[in-house]
């Protein structure tokens, strides 16, 4: 990890470093030479609803076309769209979307897609961060054309709904959707249409500050009450750039990543069409989806946090499925990146196709108790394991737990956060292990 990236891009505070007018202007120039490099002419430029999206977009927009690179600009949409129209729009040599996924409106962020929609290695990653931070980049003559693609979203919408036929459903399946108020306020109520499904939306007015607000896959307790309230089949609830799913059954229960990519999984096994017969997740993973995956005879691949990661490994495998507990789910033969509305259409043709509610079918994976604590840090960053309290903190509760829990504790690779992660046997007793081992972090740093 570099001085800028993290596990997902570059991200801060609007308006305060990284995220200032200044080094998004720089680091448009440098995805333009990036772009140029590929041999081709032009970058496409999307955002969620917040209100510094704007501002950032015009920097950026700035930066490519001063280093004589086209800009498209998609405006509102999610972040898988702006992957897919990296991918299929030609001449577009990289795709940039301006969020900060699930964060307060606030933050914001810069993720980018080389050409196909995928997003930069480590390698890239490193290159571009030589010309962000280098010296200033000799400007040519020629200036870049900015254009708006007004159709973008929908062409992203229609990539979406073509892959699904539910027109012949005797029942229209009932369905509540929050949006976070973010990127898909505006393209859910064209995938999730009235014709197909009876459909009602949640926290989709956005107005630049609310994005995220207790709402979307941080927040389901509203969408779990509208669930319950108007007795819908399922509630589904993206964050804001729409790349997350996590889901409401229909008693009103929060359905997590883990348990939705082991439905997945087991659908698309049943089906033939699980790419090797591997599922990639991460090491935030409960440890009740490793069990899921061995009871149902699929092997488990483990990687290091970030969607960027699981794809990675996808790749290597030869896996066409993969996710995070956060609701990241990635369908390799058929999108490059976590895709929210994708993974919702895919989770409905399973309840359509096995004609069973979500209650049921989540009971394919038992859920270990977790208990995850954020510890506030500076950016200093400090080898916590070589800080005897911490180091010896974390031996004990891994002792008491043996193999009915485990402990992870690593630094955020978005926020200035150590994330502290226990599962164990039993509620109480795993917060106090993750609470023990907190204290000693708290007391050390």
């Amino acid at each position: 990890m570099g001085q800028l990236f993290g596990t997902d891009g570059i991200r801060g505070r609007a308006n305060a470093y990284p995220m200032t007018c200044d080094l998004a202007m720089k680091i448009g120039q440098a995805v333009g030479i990036l772009t140029q490099k590929s041999s081709n002419r032009c970058v496409i430029i999307g955002r969620d609803t917040r209100i510094s999206g704007q501002m950032l977009e015009s920097a950026l927009t700035a930066g490519i076309a001063s280093v004589g690179v086209d800009v498209m600009i998609a405006g509102v949409i999610p972040t898988p769209g702006v992957a897919y129209l990296s991918g299929v729009m030609e001449s577009c040599g990289a795709g940039i979307m301006i969020s900060a996924s699930h964060n307060p409106y606030y933050d914001n962020g810069i993720k980018i897609f080389q050409k196909g929609g995928i997003k930069l290695s480590d390698d890239q990653e490193a290159d571009l961060e030589k010309n962000i931070l280098g010296p200033p980049i000799e400007l040519p003559s020629k200036i870049g054309a900015i254009v708006s693609v007004d159709d973008a979203q929908a062409r992203y919408v229609q990539f979406l709904v073509k892959k699904f036929n539910f027109q012949n459903e005797q029942r229209k399946l009932k369905l509540v959707i929050d949006t976070a108020n973010g990127a898909a306020s505006f393209c859910a109520p064209d995938i999730f249409t009235p014709d197909i499904f009876d459909v009602s939306f949640i926290h989709n007015q956005p107005n630049g500050t609310n994005i995220n607000e207790e709402c979307g896959s941080q927040h389901t307790k509203d969408l779990s009450d509208h669930v319950k309230k108007v007795n819908a089949d399922i509630g589904l609830a993206f964050d804001g750039d729409a790349d997350r799913l996590i889901a409401v059954d229909e008693t009103g229960q929060q359905i997590t990543g883990d348990i939705l990519l082991a439905v997945l999984a087991q659908f698309a096994k049943q089906t033939g069409k699980l790419g090797n017969n591997i599922v990639v997740s991460t090491v935030m993973s409960n440890v009740g989806f490793g069990n899921a995956l061995a009871q149902l005879d699929i092997k488990h691949e483990i990687t290091g946090v970030g969607d960027r990661k699981v794809l990675e490994r996808m790749k290597e495998t030869g896996a066409l499925l993969g996710g995070e507990d956060s609701g990241h789910m990635i369908f390799l033969d058929e999108q490059t990146t976590g895709d929210g509305a994708l993974s919702a259409l895919k989770l409905i043709e399973v309840m359509l196709e096995t004609q069973r509610p979500l209650s049921e079918l989540a009971k394919v994976m038992t859920v270990y108790p977790q208990v995850l604590i954020n510890v506030e840090v500076d950016a200093s960053r400090p080898d916590f394991m070589k800080m005897p309290m911490v180091a010896d903190a974390i031996k004990e509760v891994e002792s008491q737990l043996g193999s009915q829990g485990r402990v992870l504790v690593r630094y955020s690779g978005t926020q200035p956060l150590l994330r502290v992660m226990v599962e164990g046997p039993e509620e109480s007793l795993t917060r106090q292990c993750c609470e023990r081992i907190c204290e000693a972090i708290k007391k050390s740093l």
